[in-house]
């Protein structure tokens, strides 16, 4: 990570930590966020990330804040990216578990830039403190989503679990055509617009002028 974004991680840290409790608007701002939260949804990606990452990692209670606490150390995302790439072309060469929060909110950054790199659409990815703070827990979730359905869709054998659990995004259509078949394809397309080979303008009257009747 280059030293301008650990400076803009420790200033979002010193920030966060002198921050209170939310009043008035900003409360009520929140709970709307909070509603979008969807606990079905949580424990199909938990049991995801389980089964994805291949480890004995222990399943968190049930709950937002739970589910925060679990991946807000960045941790099992890390690992979570990784497994979906072949061994020895993980993205996040070293994944710590420090208790720094400095640290933590690196590792969380460095899945975020990953799971673009993946393939996420950047309108897609939830903010590093949408998850270590627990502001939008609902964005982590849709970020979640989209990587699974991406790995779905890959279909490249790295993905493990029920193909169920994600859409498959759709693909694009490319078709490749031989020169032969472009030229035929001309030929076609000079048949129906027709042909002016003999024609000539006698007769034709000129543009505003009147017409000669004989």
């Amino acid at each position: 990570m280059q030293k301008r974004d650990k400076k803009v991680l420790l200033l979002l840290c010193k920030k966060m930590a002198n921050r209170g409790p939310s009043y008035g608007l900003s409360r009520e701002v929140q709970e709307k966020i909070e509603q979008k939260y969807d606990p079905e949804l949580e424990s199909r990606l938990v049991n995801w990330i389980i089964i994805q990452c291949g480890e004995q990692i222990e399943h968190p209670p049930p709950g937002r804040q739970h589910f925060q606490t679990w991946l807000m150390d960045g941790t099992l995302l890390c690992k979570l990216i990784n497994s979906l790439h072949p061994k020895g072309n993980e993205p996040i060469a070293k994944i710590s578990e420090s208790k720094m929060a400095f640290k933590q909110m690196e590792q969380i950054s460095q899945f975020l830039k990953a799971a673009e790199i993946y393939g996420v659409r950047t309108t897609d990815i939830f903010q590093t403190v949408d998850l270590w703070e627990g502001k939008d827990m609902a964005a982590v979730q849709r970020t979640l989503m989209a990587l699974g359905s991406l790995a779905v869709t890959k279909d490249d054998g790295c993905y493990r679990g029920d193909p169920s659990w994600f859409h498959r995004k759709a693909q694009q259509n490319r078709r490749g055509f031989s020169e032969e078949q472009l030229r035929q394809g001309q030929n076609v397309i000079g048949l129906q617009m027709g042909s002016n080979k003999g024609a000539s303008q006698s007769g034709m009257t000129g543009y505003g002028m009147p017409r000669q009747i004989i």
